[in-house]
């Protein structure tokens, strides 16, 4: 190493496993034959995360930090021969994942050094890796002290053709363990066709999942037991126990590069029939005498009914109403005829009829009227709607007719009526060659 003779880093009581929270110290010892001159020497802490889409490559593809911190533990100046001891400590953060080592990424935490040299001067540096055990607190984690279960149903088929079908239930005692705890397995098959089955097989999986950006799987067997198969026909009950061993813990959170998951498979070898059972791995086993963690989360409330009126509830409180229909969408218009058509036939045809009071309640009497006399109706007398009156218009098509002369007298009115307002005679009509006019032209004529 030339000048350098020593260059290492020791960590206190040779400890190389943390927890988060905990605190991590330690010695810089350096070793010199000659002086250095340096400018700083420092000392970092630090945890990260690195993922590749190729096994066992240390180019990551994608990375992430969890933490770094650095302390400079001498200023510039020169390093004089001998050997040196430089302490240190770094706490760690209350968060962080578990370490973790796999074919296409690392979780990883390491302390380096730094002998910061001048210009044209060789650098001096050194890393040291050490352990982050996270903790994972199953009673923490709701539903974990129900059992897993499943079911599948398989045809069962040999050459081609259809004998039957198998099904293949099974579940766990529960789904949160430790290492070093038993899981239990219980499996029932039901063969329903003339082939005898496959072993079954239990096997406790890890799946690693590398969110790169085309995630990568890997999927390993971690332990595994087997048992006979079931002849044709036949019920099976299957048990079977498979002891945790030391793994890491599976990860709850999401958005970290790397998750890690654990269930039970238990599948048929034939024909080929498979279910998975979830289950989970911490550090702190279920405390039997705690209730689970799903019976006391409260439960989501009911939507709100208003109870009906009790015979002892005061006579303030307001019973409770039907509710009101909703309102009937108002009659759309008729259309408009392009003729003005009366209400009511034309008072012209009944002159004798006595005076009716128009919409404002007045009498309407003709000029030339005398006391006692019976004068013309108005059409506005007939009408629904105040206002509305008719006009009295002559038909081009049909046969024409004299005015009323203004200068007659009412006398005359009331003896004769208007030929403008006589009915058409019929009998001299073509009909049925020619169809008489409307009750509409009748008037207009």
């Amino acid at each position: 190493m030339g000048k350098l003779q020593e260059f290492e880093i020791t960590f206190d009581n040779n400890k190389t496993v943390y927890s988060p929270g905990e605190s991590l110290t330690g010695t810089l010892k350096i070793s010199i034959a000659q002086s250095i001159q340096c400018k700083a020497i420092k000392v970092s802490c630090q945890g990260f995360c690195g993922v590749t889409s190729k096994s066992n490559d240390t180019d990551w593809t994608d990375e992430e930090q969890y933490f770094s911190s650095s302390v400079s533990i001498a200023d510039k100046g020169t390093l004089k021969e001998g050997e040196h001891s430089f302490p240190f400590k770094f706490l760690l953060p209350a968060a962080a994942p578990t370490s973790f080592v796999g074919p296409y990424g690392q979780i990883m935490y390491r302390v380096r050094a730094f002998i910061d040299t001048p210009r044209f001067a060789k650098d001096y540096k050194i890393e040291k890796p050490f352990s982050m055990t996270n903790t994972l607190n199953l009673n923490e984690v709701p539903g974990i002290r129900e059992p897993s279960s499943s079911s599948v149903t398989k045809n069962f088929s040999y050459m081609l053709v259809k004998n039957g079908t198998v099904v293949l239930n099974a579940k766990t005692d529960m789904r949160g363990y430790i290492a070093g705890q038993i899981i239990k397995v219980s499996a029932g098959i039901e063969n329903k066709s003339d082939k005898t089955t496959g072993h079954v097989v239990a096997s406790l999986m890890q799946k690693v999942t590398y969110n790169t950006k085309k995630p990568t799987y890997d999927l390993r067997s971690v332990a595994e037991v087997e048992g006979p198969g079931v002849k044709g026909g036949n019920k099976s009950e299957w048990n079977q126990q498979i002891i945790v061993p030391a793994l890491p813990h599976s990860s709850l959170a999401d958005g970290n590069l790397i998750q890690i998951c654990y269930y039970i498979q238990v599948y048929l070898k034939y024909p080929e029939v498979a279910l998975t059972l979830p289950i989970c791995i911490g550090s702190v086993a279920l405390d039997p005498s705690q209730p689970s963690l799903s019976q006391t989360v409260a439960p989501m409330p009911a939507p709100r009914i208003t109870p009906a009126p009790s015979p002892s509830a005061p006579e303030s409180e307001a019973p409770n109403l039907p509710p009101r229909p909703a309102p009937k969408p108002a009659p759309k218009p008729r259309p408009r005829s392009t003729h003005a058509s009366p209400s009511a036939p034309p008072v012209d045809l009944y002159p004798q009829l006595p005076s009716v009071s128009n919409y404002n309640g007045e009498m309407l009497k003709s000029p030339h009227q005398e006391p006692g006399s019976q004068g013309p109706v108005s059409p506005n007398a007939f009408s629904y709607a105040p206002g509305l009156s008719f006009r009295q218009r002559q038909s081009s098509s049909g046969p024409s007719a004299p005015p009323p002369s203004s200068s007659s007298s009412s006398q005359d009115r009331n003896q004769t009526p208007s030929s403008a307002s006589v009915p058409p005679s019929y009998r001299s009509s073509a009909y049925p060659q020619e169809a008489p006019p409307s009750y509409e032209d009748s008037f207009n004529t």
